[in-house]
Formats: C-alpha cells, structure tokens, sequence
C-alpha cells in the first residue's frame, strides 16, 4: 500500500475475470513431482547445499505488537513465523536507512548500499532543483536503467555511473532472477520503462492504458546464459539485458519483461495462478500484473510458479495487512486500525497463504535443506489513531474498533503564514518527514535558509484527535547532517536545502489551489484536518526518524543459517542483508558494499574460510563499524540531535557546528572505509581479519569518534 500511495492507484482483486491458463495451484499430481533445479546454476558457499534463493520483502508488516493486548501481524502469521523461528533466525533489532520509505529500503537490501551510492535518500519521490532554481519531482520506482526527469541515471552511483545491478552476480554464475512486484529491477512506469527497453517504435509500446500495465509492469526474469535458462522457453520475446555500465561488463544476457512473456515461458500460457487457483490479473480482469499492492495469495503463487519452471532465484514483494487489499470481500473497506476485525481477518488470510506455499515447495522439493529464504519489512510504521474500544480488546477474542483512524494532514505553507507570517517559496516532498527545498537553492548560512528552518522549528498545531498542542518538527537535519547520514547522492541537484524530521502523527504537505494556498489558517479550508480512512484516508505513517518507524525485522532459514529461533542481540540494518547472503551462496559484488556479513546469525561451517578464522575479530571489528556508519547507529542518533541543536541556535554557533560536522563526517567516512575494506577482505577476498594492533586500534578511534559526537549532543 506504500507503493499504491506513492503512485496514486487503487486496485481491486474483486473484478478478477476466469482466464484460460496453465494452472498451478496445488495438486495431488503436483505432490510425485519435483521443481527442476537449473543446471547451470552453482552456489559454492554454505556446503553447497544451497539451490534456490527466496527473498521476499513486506510492506510495513510488524515483528512488534501495536498495541502491548493485540499479537502482532508475525504473531497472527505463525505458518510464516514458526517457518522462520523454527528453523533460523528472526531479528527485531533490525533497522532501515534514512528516510525510512519502500524504494530506498528495498533498493538497499537489494544492493547492500546506501542511497548516497545509489542515487536517491528520499522515497518513494524525490525533489530536484531544476538550473533556474525552480523544483521538481520524480519518483523514485523506474527500471534500474531508467532515466530520471532531472536528465541523470535514477539509479546513478557516487562515481555517476548506472549503480551496479543486483541480479548480475547470480545470472553470471549461471542463475536465472525473477522478480515479482520489487523495486526496480522490473518495470515501475508504463510506457517510460517499456520505452527504455523496447524502444519507442516497439509493438510493446504501442500498448496503451491499463492492458499495458498488467501485461509489462512489475514482472521479470533476468536469465542466465545457456540452454538451461527460462529465456530459452520464450526466446522470440526475450530482449537484451542492457547494463553498459556494469563493471566487468555485462554482454550476451537476455531478460524476460512482464507477465505477457514471463507467464508462457513459466507456465506455457497467459496466466498465473495465485494461490487459490484464481489468476493474478488487475481490477479489470487482465492477465498479469495486479499493482504494487499485491496480496500474499498472488505474490507467493507467482514466486511458486517462477521456482517450479526452474527459476533459481526469486525476489518479490507483498503488500501490508492493514490496509484493506481484498477489497468488498472485507468490511469495512478501509484501513485498520490493530486487532479490528477486518485487520484479523487479512491476516489470517494472508497466513493461509503461507501455510499453502510452504506445503507447496515441500512437495516440489523446495525446503529449507536446499533453499535459502531470506524475510524483511521494508520498514515499520506509527498508527495514528483514536483508542481501542473495549480497552482491553485483543482483536482475536475480542475485536477492537476505533472512533478516530487516520493521519493528520497538515498544510505546512499555510500554519507558516499564519503563525510566522514567513512567505518564502518552497515545495516539500511530503511526508511527516518532508524534505524541504527553497526556490532558488540557497546555502545553508543564507538568510533565507536560516530564517525558515527556525520558522518551521517554532510551529505548533492542535491536534484533532486529542486536543493538544503539539509541536510540528521533532529534529532538523541540514545539508551538513544528511551527509553524514548517507543522505546526499551524487546528483548535487537532488539534495534537499534541509529536512524536517516531524511529528509521526503529521502528513505535512503544502497547499495547492484547492487547497487554501497562499490563505492563512483563519480562512477554510482548515489547515489541520484528521484524514480518516472512512474517506480513502491512511492511518500509518513511515518514513520518519523514530525508532518505531525505523525499527523493523528480518528472518532467514536455510542451510548456513543458525538456528537461534527470536534473537534481537546483533544490531543490523538492511545495508547487511546483501553481503550476508552472497557470503552464504559464495558469490560476490563487483563494489564493497555498505553492510556487513552477519556472521553472528550464520553457521561457522558454512562460512568461507576468511570469515572462520576471524570470527572473533570481524565481528568486534564489525560491530564497531556498525556503530559509527549505520544511519541509525549511535553516532547517526547522536549526530541528528546535534544537528538540531545546531540549526535552531544563533548563526555563530551553527557555523561552529559546520566546522565540527564536517570534520567529523570526513573523519568517519576515512575510518569506516579503512574498517570496510578489512571486514569486505575477509568476506570475499579471503583475507583473515587479525585481531592486532591495526584492528584494535580502528575500534579504539570508532570508540573515540562516538563519544566526540555524543558530547557534541550534550550527552
């Protein structure tokens, strides 16, 4: 549903039309038959016991309660949860980037990076300063080869190149990657991404409306080279993997873009079948792509039918349980506030879906014996809300409901004018963190700058839900700050003048025509009002600092990985999921990635032999690495809080801060480099970390460096 939000389309499974396909719902025949394993395809780490990969990414699906009586979403899902605990491991001190939105959390886990090193730190849309000042937006969701609206790769690294791409480890060592509804390695815009493929004379697109959508966007299969390759069952439609800036370069692959020509080559006709034998289509009945807010039945029954053709890797996508995406057959249609009955019901729906597909590729074959299954929530979120009637409600015995379910939109120009009388132009990227960018790109020590971020700072709004005056902004975080915390790409024109980190009860946008703009908050329409999900409404907000928000999970089952059921004692961040599981299947990036190996969840045999023999020393090395370079990190944590302090002083002491951050970062970023390039050598370039004077004295200097930052903070 963040995705859904972020383009402004609903879709609806009611409408779905009986389609003549291959069906591959489960079966008795089904039952005496085995998945093909590619033959191609060789994993070498983990006891080359590995061979399959499944990755699968939530929206906003909670590890945590909500509410301390209500179990939460994982505990109304215990076909997923148990698999996960039962036979691995589940995190929930596990954290997201900065900003805390879908296409740069997953675009992080798919690559190990942050977003200075992939093109964008705001999602799901980012702003960008056009050459006479003036600003525009574009969303972050295009194919990894697309190009933005500013003219520049969307997806352009720190030496302005096309990041490298995720499935290009896995297709060169003979492995075919499908992908289902995840960031960017499929299409996200129809036609630009068809455009940029097919070129703009192509039959494909001609294509126009919504049949386009469901037959191109949002599936793919990135193919290996050979004749064990899916490619091979649909070859009249396969087109070149286009990636000229891959490192090492990338000729002679081939990739199969959306359902018209993955679902022939899978299933040998038109449709795939979600897992209650219905096809996965569009509100309008068409074959193919449902929207990016798939249900778990559609997600899981497409990923099914990818591995049983023989696709060794899968990465996909499953919308959130709290908002409604069943459509009628829920009551009421809205978002859900925890333990409404409606809410339990998705759930349970969802978990049914589970149980379905894990019976499933056990009876192909497919277990946790052979297959590698990694799970993540992009990010968590806040519920904005009224109290649970009863109190007491657990929402499984006794459902709760809500008089208030909804955010709280806030017209930021409009309480401006009216509280400060401040008229300077700007447009933000909306959001209860919006990112702010002042007409014209001033300096961070211009006058303009400064007034603003001190205007903003000092407004209060009432809240409707319960009658309080609260303050708007929680922390401020300029240029300066968003450096340090992996938050300026390399597009210099996509760097926000500053953020504001706000109160997570606030969507904060600013007017528009119809909306009161350039009025007061004394004339209608009002600038606070309660956005309520009986209208269409959202009622839980991401994308934000709080470790509520940023706070999210992750589980992992399969050979290599440790059996440690729920255990919360390493500190991790989506940087690390990428270079865990590439040490697990023994391949490797062509760039040192961001994350780190979490060789504290993994099985000592199954890691390579660098990493065994410096088991003591990587992990004292990598925790200290972690420390100071995670966004949300002690050092990022302190740094915001600094920066804040800072920004809302007088100018002689925010210039002294400059001085100080700027040091600081560069002193950071020189420390984790050195700290990287010895915990990527001992990962993936068998170079044992020794616990010597070198190693010692690096977590002696991240040590001091935290403690420099905390004082900073006045800790």
């Amino acid at each position: 549903m963040d995705r859904l939000k972020a383009w402004l389309r609903g879709t609806s499974i009611s409408a779905l039309i009986a389609t003549a396909a291959v069906a591959f719902a489960p079966s008795s025949a089904q039952a005496d038959q085995h998945a093909p394993v590619q033959a191609s395809c060789h994993f070498q780490s983990a006891g080359n016991k590995i061979k399959r990969v499944v990755f699968l990414t939530f929206d906003n699906v909670h590890l945590r309660r909500d509410n301390p009586n209500v179990p939460s979403d994982l505990e109304q899902m215990p076909h997923l949860l148990n698999y996960l605990q039962d036979n691995g491991t589940v995190s929930g001190n596990h954290f997201t980037p900065l900003i805390s939105h879908t296409a740069q959390d997953i675009v992080t886990t798919l690559t190990g990076l942050y977003g200075d090193r992939f093109g964008f730190t705001v999602a799901n849309s980012y702003g960008f300063f056009n050459a006479n000042g003036s600003v525009g937006f574009q969303s972050s969701f295009l194919y990894w080869t697309g190009l933005a609206k500013d003219g520049q790769l969307n997806l352009i690294n720190e030496k302005g190149k096309n990041a490298p791409a995720p499935w290009v480890p896995f297709t060169r060592a003979g492995c075919d990657v499908g992908g289902f509804s995840t960031a960017n390695i499929e299409f996200e815009s129809i036609p630009a991404d068809v455009i940029t493929v097919f070129g703009p004379g192509s039959d494909e697109a001609k294509e126009t409306g919504a049949v386009a959508t469901a037959d191109f966007e949002g599936i793919a299969i990135h193919c290996a080279q050979g004749p064990s390759s899916v490619c091979n069952k649909n070859s009249a439609h396969a087109k070149p993997d286009v990636l000229p800036d891959e490192p090492g370069g990338y000729i002679g692959f081939n990739a199969l873009y959306g359902n018209k020509y993955v679902a022939p080559a899978i299933v040998g006709g038109p449709a795939v079948m979600d897992l209650d034998g219905k096809p996965v289509a569009d509100s309008n009945g068409n074959p193919g792509f449902p929207g990016f807010d798939p249900t778990a039945s559609q997600s899981l029954g497409y990923v099914a039918a990818m591995l049983e053709a023989g696709v060794p890797v899968v990465y996909f996508y499953i919308s959130d349980a709290h908002d409604n995406e069943l459509g009628p057959s829920l009551s009421p249609a809205h978002t859900f506030g925890p333990g409404e009955a409606a809410y339990v019901k998705q759930l349970q729906i969802y978990d049914q879906a589970f149980d379905k597909f894990f019976k499933r590729l056990e009876a192909d074959g497919i277990t946790k014996e052979n297959t590698l299954f990694v799970v993540t929530a992009d990010e968590n979120d806040h519920f904005v809300g009224s109290a649970p009637t009863p109190a007491n409600c657990d929402g499984v015995h006794v459902p709760c409901t809500y008089a208030h379910v909804g955010e709280i939109d806030t017209l930021l120009d409009r309480v401006l004018l009216t509280q400060r009388q401040n008229t300077t132009p700007f447009a933000v990227h909306s959001d209860d963190a919006p990112t702010v960018y002042i007409t014209g790109n001033p300096g961070p020590m211009d006058t303009v700058t400064r007034t603003l971020e001190h205007d903003l700072d000092a407004l209060t709004v009432t809240n409707p839900l319960t009658g309080k005056n609260d303050k708007l902004s929680q922390l401020l975080a300029d240029r300066a700050e968003m450096k340090l915390l992996h938050m300026v790409p390399f597009p210099a024109d996509r760097v926000p003048t500053f953020t504001m980190f706000g109160n997570d009860n606030y969507f904060i946008e600013n007017s528009n025509s119809k909306t009161g703009q350039g009025k007061d908050c004394s004339q209608p329409p009002a600038c606070v009002n309660e956005e309520s999900s009986l209208t269409g409404g959202f009622a839980w907000n991401h994308g934000d600092f709080q470790k509520e928000i940023t706070r999210t999970w992750f589980g992992m089952a399969g050979p290599g990985v440790a059996k440690q059921g729920r255990f919360d004692g390493v500190f991790s961040d989506h940087a690390d999921l990428r270079p865990t599981v590439m040490a697990l299947l023994g391949l490797k990036d062509s760039y040192t990635h961001d994350g780190r190996v979490l060789v504290e969840n993994l099985e000592t045999h199954s890691l390579p032999d660098s990493l065994r023999d410096s088991s003591f020393a990587y992990t004292a090395l990598a925790q200290a690495y972690k420390e100071i370079n995670a966004t949300k990190g002690p050092l990022g944590v302190n740094s915001l809080v600094a920066a804040n302090q800072a920004i809302t002083s007088d100018d002689a002491t925010y210039g002294k801060f400059l001085t100080k951050i700027g040091t600081i970062t560069d002193e950071r970023n020189a420390l984790a480099g050195q700290m990287i390039e010895l915990l990527n050598g001992a990962a993936f370039k068998n170079q044992p970390v020794r616990f010597d004077g070198t190693t010692l004295e690096l977590i002696i200097k991240a040590q001091l460096l935290n403690a420099k930052v905390q004082e900073l903070a006045g800790k």
